[in-house]
């Protein structure tokens, strides 16, 4: 998906990113939000999966790094989105919350850099990093300096868990078989 910053959808009263959502990244998925597949954030309960959690504690700048790392990772962020990403996080870390949140960040480019500091990149791999995280549904525009920000992916919270889950591959007679067997319990039902 090719975006093109002169031609953006702007959402000016409400942020789309906001529902739960999807990204496919070459053979696997993302999901950001609420799923109830793996937790029930009701009840805490972990259900159909075996968990191994760990907990490490981090200071303030490797938390960031840390937590960058593991989103670009996940999205299959390309070296220049990862540190446009970073740049974002940074101004994401400035912008003062209201209501308890931050949902925008304002991202404007003058002299040498975003809002006037050096990112160590020029304005066009700015924007190349900047069109990949807006094809991928990290920030979407709200104006043409202010976006809003993914709230699972933008936070200014004290802890991050970043869940990986294995899934076996089906063969075509493992899911054949599986079909016959759903085939039969409908039948049976409607009987």
């Amino acid at each position: 998906m090719s975006v093109n910053l002169k031609k953006l959808d702007y959402f000016p009263t409400v942020n789309p990113l906001v529902e739960p959502r999807q990204v496919v990244v070459k053979k696997r998925f993302v999901r950001t939000g609420k799923s109830q597949e793996l937790v029930n954030p009701d009840t805490g309960e972990i259900s159909h999966v075996s968990a191994i959690h760990q907990v490490e504690e981090r200071d303030d700048a490797e938390f960031v790094k840390v937590f960058a790392a593991g989103v670009s990772a996940a999205y299959d962020l390309n070296r220049t989105a990862q540190r446009v990403f970073q740049a974002v996080l940074a101004e994401y870390e400035r912008t003062p919350m209201t209501r308890g949140f931050a949902d925008t960040v304002e991202l404007f480019w003058f002299g040498d850099g975003l809002s006037g500091r050096d990112v160590g990149m020029s304005e066009k791999t700015f924007q190349r990093g900047l069109k990949e995280l807006l094809a991928k549904g990290f920030l979407a525009p709200k104006s043409s300096s202010i976006f809003w920000v993914n709230p699972s992916l933008f936070f200014k919270g004290d802890r991050v868990m970043f869940i990986k889950e294995y899934r076996r591959r089906v063969t075509s007679d493992d899911q054949a078989k599986r079909e016959a067997l759903e085939r039969k319990g409908q039948q049976r039902l409607a009987d």
